[in-house]
């Protein structure tokens, strides 16, 4: 069947798994990615169809055009010499039940749609809050992720941090605990609420009370400060997931798409490789790391031992997030001079914006880069952010005619939000394609097509990358620090660090800025 050698193997080729092989190669290893899909990216791939480049997942990036930055995505690229470029904005839309209004990131501009549509007791509230945040935001980032690591070298390169650290103890359990507790304590304000329930579910697929309030500390950091701006990635997500395999390449890692893994090899209880679909054997020394989610992970292992099976169940009974649906389009532009690049759209407050398909995120990134879509033309993604549940879907055959009906309603959602931005969108487009759970299962391997893991704070916490099973590593969105970009990037540098020797660690910070010589 054949079987070829490596020092460490990575299953799956998302933004966690890469970022984790891309340093592991830097720290001088010997690595090999495993993707089974013909496209690298995971959920954040891209994809073209007819001349239009559409993204699969995220569209919404900050803290990357910049550097130093407190992005962990931002100090990987940087640790590996590579980058995307990075095209600016600050403006984005909303069509909310209040009405339909532009906003720009930063603190000012926010206050006065609060004072148009609220008052000067509203945005007295939210200054409140911002003075609150202040000093949370730089407990957030006072412990760069490229610092940290999951062994006791963590004493070495996070050692040096401490001053910093201990400055922030006041600030340190407020941030462990749910957003919610910070914000009933200053935000009264029904409008103000909803907002800020909208930017946790954003961050972590969660409302307020369900959202750690270190994340919300972060993005206050980021989004609420003079000057800032928002990024997006010339040539879209895929220019952004390039980055990362030529990082990887550069330093002698190797990635194989089309390479779907069937099982985890293990020794007793250790893991040793990997098995092909095909049946060839990948052999790891060192390492094998899971960047899949734990629901897709647990199927790869053969039948563990008895004292493993507790972590097997454990780990099955991890809830998750809902799924989403997408819509591609590619539309003829005429006319449509004065689109932004996003708009959210929400329909009812009242229903909780967690609600199946209350919120549907709009994004139009030839707005900002015409080379998207052929001349004349935009590309369009629509979708639900993890609002799609999964029980309607499950059991349909692909081909079905009830599988192409319930794409058809479950789709007029998005239509009909996008039509608040552009009424004749449906005559425009030449380009349709419906993305739903089963494609996010089948293109994806997401269990159930899921956004991932539905921790709660304080109900809970994300797991670190290490497993019972010796030699066998977790990272991505099932892992800490759990769901989204910065998240997953951050994921898979804590992992290659734990890793690689604390010197070569050492060594990285110092190349990239964040510790002293």
């Amino acid at each position: 069947m054949g079987q070829t050698e490596t020092e460490i193997v990575v299953v799956g080729s998302g933004i966690g798994g890469l970022c984790c092989a891309a340093l592991l190669a830097r720290y001088g290893y010997d690595v090999v990615v495993c993707e089974s899909h013909s496209i690298a990216g995971g959920a954040a791939h891209g994809f073209e169809r007819e001349g239009f480049l559409f993204d699969s997942g995220p569209s919404l990036y900050s803290g990357l055009s910049s550097s130093p930055s407190p992005n962990p995505l931002r100090q990987v690229l940087d640790a590996i010499g590579e980058d995307a470029t990075w095209l600016n904005y600050d403006t984005w839309g909303c069509c909310l039940p209040e009405g339909d209004f532009d906003t720009t990131v930063g603190s000012e501009q926010f206050c006065q749609v609060l004072q148009t549509l609220r008052g000067a007791d509203a945005v007295q509230e939210w200054r409140h809050l911002q003075q609150i945040m202040k000093p949370l935001g730089a407990a957030a980032v006072a412990l760069p992720p490229a610092a940290m690591r999951f062994d006791l070298g963590a004493l070495q390169t996070v050692g040096s941090f401490l001053p910093s650290l201990l400055k922030q103890t006041p600030q340190v359990a407020k941030l462990t605990g749910p957003f919610s507790r910070i914000m009933d304590g200053v935000v009264s304000d029904d409008f103000a609420r909803h907002w800020l329930d909208m930017l946790c579910f954003l961050l972590s697929g969660l409302p307020a009370k369900g959202t750690i309030a270190a994340e919300v500390a972060f993005m206050f950091a980021d989004w609420y400060r003079p000057g800032v701006q928002l990024d997006y990635p010339q040539g879209g997500s895929a220019s952004l997931v390039a980055a990362l395999v030529r990082g990887l390449k550069k330093q002698g890692g190797d990635l194989r798409l089309n390479t779907h893994i069937k099982e985890i090899l293990l020794d007793g209880d250790r893991a040793v490789g990997v098995r092909v679909r095909n049946g060839k054997e990948i052999m790891a020394s060192k390492a094998v790391i899971s960047n899949a989610s734990i629901w897709n992970t647990l199927t790869l292992l053969p039948t563990l031992s008895p004292k493993l099976q507790k972590f097997v169940k454990t780990r099955q009974a991890t809830p998750e997030c809902d799924s989403f649906m997408h819509l591609h389009l590619g539309i003829d532009a005429t006319g449509l001079d004065d689109l932004a690049c996003h708009y959210i759209v929400v329909n009812d407050w009242g229903q909780g914006i967690d609600a199946p398909q209350n919120l549907v995120l709009i994004s139009i990134p030839s707005v900002l880069d015409p080379g998207l879509a052929p001349p004349g033309k935009h590309t369009v993604h629509v979708y639900t952010p993890g609002n799609e549940p999964y029980a309607p879907w499950a059991g349909l055959d692909r081909h079905s005619p009830d599988y192409a009906a319930l794409k058809q309603e479950r789709a007029e959602v998005m239509w009909r939000a996008l039509e608040r931005v552009i009424p004749d969108v449906r005559s425009r487009s030449s380009v349709t394609l419906v993305g739903t759970p089963l494609t996010h299962g089948r293109f994806l391997r997401r269990h159930h097509g899921s956004y991932g893991p539905a921790i709660r704070a304080g109900q809970g916490i994300f797991p670190g990358p290490r497993t019972p099973i010796k030699n066998l590593w977790c990272c991505g969105d099932s892992t800490f620090p759990g769901i989204g970009l910065p998240a997953v990037a951050a994921s898979g540098m804590v992992l290659a660090n734990t890793l690689a020797p604390v010197h070569k660690h050492k060594k990285m910070l110092q190349d990239i800025g964040v510790l002293s010589g």
